[in-house]
């Protein structure tokens, strides 16, 4: 079976990854900012033991992830899918109102990371003459602006870019690149601000009527995005839970559904 690397995979769709990769026999390679991973996380890998690793990284650092790179191929022997998912948020706010710190934070994390993932995942790829980089799309990755929003939907709209022309880059050298689309997802980007703290969002009732139709359980994307992942061998490939023709359904069959999720 594949190894995996996710960064940013502590909690949320990350950790759902992990997860589905670990039940389809996979070994993984989980990471996070912490030095350690949390108790509750290894309670619930305890049936997948030895098949799994932590590694602590800061994306916004390149020797972070060289060391997450090379720390998992020593464990594993070779790597053969990385996934960029670490992101970060801002508070809902105007983007003038945005502090430097929360700004410099996104961009490092969402841009930068991605970049500097891409680049030390596809540099050992291509050493071993193959292997797959994904990175996570979001708000802004298909042209969407939603105010309050727009320094997050910059970023994803930059990895969007950037993942097309990295594929293109990669084109017949065995190494594939590829997106992955996980539409609505509660997360604690949807929650809690990037402090922590209780997310003002949820209070707006026109987005928790959107939402509860649109959005899923983490664990329900990660079902569906893994056993893709696994079969894809197509480049530039973009693996997609929310389509439109599913998000109009959605909408028909709106005042049927009781799954509210806020």
């Amino acid at each position: 079976m594949k190894n995996v690397v996710i960064t940013g995979s502590t909690r949320g769709i990350g950790l759902s990854m992990a997860t589905e990769f670990l039940r389809a026999g996979c070994k993984v390679t989980l990471s996070g900012r912490g030095e350690k991973l949390a108790a509750e996380n290894h309670k619930s890998l305890a049936p997948f033991e030895g098949k799994y690793i932590y590694v602590s990284c800061n994306v916004q650092e390149k020797a972070s992830l060289q060391n997450l790179w090379d720390t998992s191929l020593h464990q594993w022997g070779r790597i053969d899918i990385w996934i960029n998912n670490a992101g970060q948020n801002t508070p809902h706010m105007f983007s003038w109102e945005t502090g430097e710190i929360y700004t410099d934070t996104i961009i490092k994390t969402n841009i930068t990371g991605m970049i500097y993932g891409s680049q030390i995942a596809a540099a050992g790829m291509l050493k071993q003459g193959h292997g797959a980089i994904y990175s996570m799309e979001g708000l802004g990755s298909n042209n969407m602006i939603q105010i309050k929003t727009i320094l997050y939907g910059t970023t994803k709209h930059a990895l969007t870019y950037f993942m097309k022309g990295f594929a293109r880059e990669l084109e017949g050298t065995g190494v594939i690149a590829g997106r992955l689309s996980p539409g609505m997802v509660l997360t604690d980007f949807i929650t809690k601000t990037p402090d922590g703290n209780h997310s003002e969002v949820v209070e707006d009732e026109k987005f928790k009527k959107i939402f509860n139709i649109l959005a899923d359980k983490p664990e329900t994307v990660a079902e569906f995005f893994v056993p893709r992942i696994l079969k894809n061998t197509k480049n530039d490939a973009q693996i997609v839970w929310l389509t439109t023709k599913k998000a109009a359904w959605r909408f028909m069959t709106a005042g049927f559904r009781k799954d509210r999720l806020i």
